[in-house]
């Protein structure tokens, strides 16, 4: 299995550096589509390997390439506003060819619809408790299924659905790797009662819009584009070209009895990287050197730390362990160089996160989507080094972090010249935020530390190992920052219950 490994590093990398070097070529200048080709053309170089459904492989390269294909034939640009949208319209075009390939699945969908309006109670109670802040901050397209999360709410729903098992894990994966449409939970319920509705009117207003998500999703996603002001190209035109280009790729995915859930999933989280993280917000971000170096930097660290545990690895599950883990550890460990570490960060955004929920009552359903990947990253990166430090102790040993079994290599930190001359960035005298205030920056956009290429590529071809096996959303405890070390709300998440 040793070159099935090998192979998913080199992919996964070639993702992540087609990303990083474009922004070190291109930050601070104005973005164009043909910026993201070199990220299609490392996609392109995705292979097959032995025992590995092509129909996955080609579910992924098959939508990176008409994505790209499509958009570049609407506009040349697309606005900052706009680009978190551009990986929300795939999985509505995705249901409806599911559903217009299996009849059974169509009346499922429309079963769930009508239990969404049966089950008012459920959406009503945490619509409200998104608005009043009751689970504190929350991922609202969380990729497991946290409290607050819209995932999470499905999940309840589909409990009481009288649908095929796997055909409830395919609308459950939909709405959390998938995203199916642009919208969360609450998001419309705050808006109404800052409006004036009573509670009644808004909790049926946000059923409403939550049934449409499933009646027609490509519809419902156009209309939300249209109600945001999204202006960069035509959300329908897209949506009806996009269906022309992916429809054979996911006709042979139901062929090879690829799980749906696998089908709504895979090409939505693949395109991202096409006008959202190669884009005009990533380029304005990355103009401070320091926030540039830093993803250089943690990109090192993944790249040496993954090509060293190459001949240990045992599974693609303990390589995604290892990359994830390797990029919180270098996370966590620049903000220790500046005597941050993640307990202070959760407590200080937690109590931000409540303070906003105040001043800004029909905040986006969005707004601390990112704050809780990034708490999540960084709390995981310091129970690792906490560990690492406790068994040095005072040896004079060096620090051995690992993940997964594997040493995590930080030399690439070390080696940056920018990360390890904060003075050139501040006061000389005074430079002991540089580092941290930089991680800050990234908190609210981490997709290329957590890092966000580097999963996509490798839960595509995990899954292509097990495509009957539905991947998303991860049916585990994800250790959330805040509930681990701030609130109370384990028991509120779904991930025992997930359907």
């Amino acid at each position: 299995m040793s070159d099935i490994y090998k192979k998913m590093v080199e992919e996964a990398l070639a993702a992540q550096y087609a990303d990083v070097n474009v922004l070190k070529q291109k930050r601070g200048t104005k973005f164009t589509l043909a910026d993201a080709k070199p990220y299609v053309d490392a996609v392109k170089k995705m292979t097959v390997a032995d025992g590995q459904s092509a129909a996955v492989i080609n579910l992924h390269k098959g939508s990176v390439k008409t994505h790209f294909e499509v958009l570049s034939n609407l506009t040349g640009y697309v606005r900052p506003e706009d680009d978190p949208f551009v990986e929300h319209y795939q999985t509505p075009v995705i249901l409806e060819i599911l559903c217009d390939q299996d009849k059974q699945f169509a009346k499922s969908m429309e079963t769930f619809a009508d239990c969404i309006k049966k089950n008012e109670s459920i959406v009503g109670r945490e619509a409200a408790r998104c608005y009043a802040g009751f689970y504190g901050p929350s991922c609202v397209v969380d990729f497991a299924l946290m409290p607050g999360s819209t995932s999470n709410v499905v999940n309840q729903i589909l409990q009481k659905t009288d649908i095929p098992t796997d055909h409830k894990q395919a609308i459950l994966a939909a709405k959390s790797w998938g995203m199916n449409t642009s919208y969360g939970i609450g998001d419309l319920f705050a808006k109404r009662i800052e409006a004036g509705d009573t509670l009644a009117e808004a909790s049926d207003k946000e059923v409403k819009q939550l049934q449409a998500l499933y009646q027609h999703p490509v519809a419902a996603q156009v209309e939300l584009m249209n109600s945001s002001g999204m202006s960069s190209f035509d959300p329908k035109k897209y949506m009806d070209n996009y269906r022309k280009g992916i429809e054979t790729c996911v006709k042979a995915a139901i062929d090879d009895g690829v799980h749906y859930g696998n089908i709504a999933t895979i090409p939505a989280y693949c395109v991202g990287d096409i006008s959202h993280h190669i884009s005009q917000s990533t380029y304005n971000m990355c103009k401070d050197d320091v926030v540039m170096a830093t993803i250089e930097a943690v990109t090192g660290v993944i790249d040496k730390t993954l090509h060293a545990a190459l001949p240990d690895i045992k599974s693609g599950y303990q390589l995604l362990d290892v990359a994830t883990g390797a990029s919180a550890v270098a996370a966590e460990y620049l903000l220790e160089m500046d005597g941050f570490n993640a307990p202070m960060i959760v407590d200080l955004l937690t109590k931000r996160y409540h303070n906003l929920v105040m001043i800004r009552p029909t905040r986006g359903a969005a707004a601390e989507l990112h704050n809780c990947d990034f708490m999540d990253m960084i709390y995981r990166g310091w129970k690792i080094l906490d560990k690492a430090q406790r068994v040095k102790n005072g040896s004079g040993k060096p620090l051995a972090a690992r993940s997964g079994g594997m040493l995590i290599d930080l030399s690439p930190i070390h080696e940056n010249e920018v990360l390890m001359n904060p003075q050139r960035y501040a006061y000389p005298a005074c430079a002991i935020t540089v580092r941290a205030s930089a991680l800050m920056r990234i908190a609210d956009y981490p997709c290329l530390l957590t890092s966000e290429p580097i999963t996509a590529t490798m839960m595509t071809n995990i899954i292509a190992l097990d495509k009957g096996t539905p991947a998303a959303p991860a049916r585990a405890c994800k250790s959330c920052a805040t509930a681990c070390l701030v609130g109370s709300r384990h028991q509120y998440c779904q991930y025992r219950e997930a359907v």
